[in-house]
């Protein structure tokens, strides 16, 4: 029953304000929901821990220097892009792993603008930051032919395009459990939460017992007197 009242009383102390715009806010910036509805200790929880992973994981998936003088310079950031293209000789590139870091939110959504710049013919900006390899669409002086294509990519970062991969994978479906925190709220154990309605229950049985044995008491005290 204590913990009952406790845990109601915790959850009208934190004031979830608007959970729609809370649950936008944390997809946009990890932790920023938290710090709209002034959760501050797990707004910078989040935003260390998941910005944190995404950006190392960006580390893994950039050329790091090391190779030859005469190889394609990689660029950075190359294991987050979009990517849904197919043509007739070169097969497809449908980066599914996307689906997964855009769930991180503003830091992934560059590789949005670097996709609609490569598709319609124009170059890519920031040296290639998460833009997608590139792939023969038939432009007749395609600006974006220096950049690598995908085995390129796959050759020059070795086990680092793998793990880049999965590292902002994660990053992005851990703030998917962000964002319901900061839509739902905090969330308790079914459990206790079970242990609490039986202890209520017993105690609703116990009272009228009770109230049946002080009745017995006052009757055997008045015949007695």
């Amino acid at each position: 029953m204590t913990e009952s009242v406790e845990q109601d009383e915790f959850q009208r102390s934190v004031d979830l304000k608007d959970p729609v715009l809370a649950a936008f806010l944390a997809w946009l910036v990890p932790g920023l929901g938290h710090l709209y509805q002034g959760r501050l200790a797990k707004a910078g929880l989040f935003f260390v821990c998941i910005l944190g992973t995404f950006v190392y994981g960006l580390y893994l998936g950039s050329d790091r220097g090391g190779r030859g003088e005469h190889e394609k310079d990689l660029g950075w950031g190359r294991v987050v892009y979009c990517s849904w293209r197919t043509t007739e000789n070169q097969g497809s590139d449908k980066r599914l792993p996307y689906l997964c870091q855009v769930g991180v939110g503003l830091p992934a959504l560059p590789a949005l603008v670097q996709a609609s710049r490569m598709k319609s013919g124009k170059p890519v900006l920031w040296n290639g930051f998460m833009a997608p390899p590139w792939l023969p669409m038939g432009l007749q002086n395609d600006p974006n032919r220096d950049q690598p294509t995908s085995s390129e990519l796959n050759k020059g970062l070795n086990r680092g395009f793998e793990l880049g991969t999965v590292y902002t994978m994660v990053a992005g479906l851990l703030n998917i459990l962000v964002i319901y925190d900061a839509w739902g709220g905090p969330v308790f154990s079914e459990t206790a939460r079970k242990e609490d309605e039986e202890e209520d229950e017993d105690e609703q049985e116990d009272q009228p017992r009770a109230e049946e044995g002080e009745t017995a008491s006052e009757k055997t005290t008045e015949s007695n007197s």
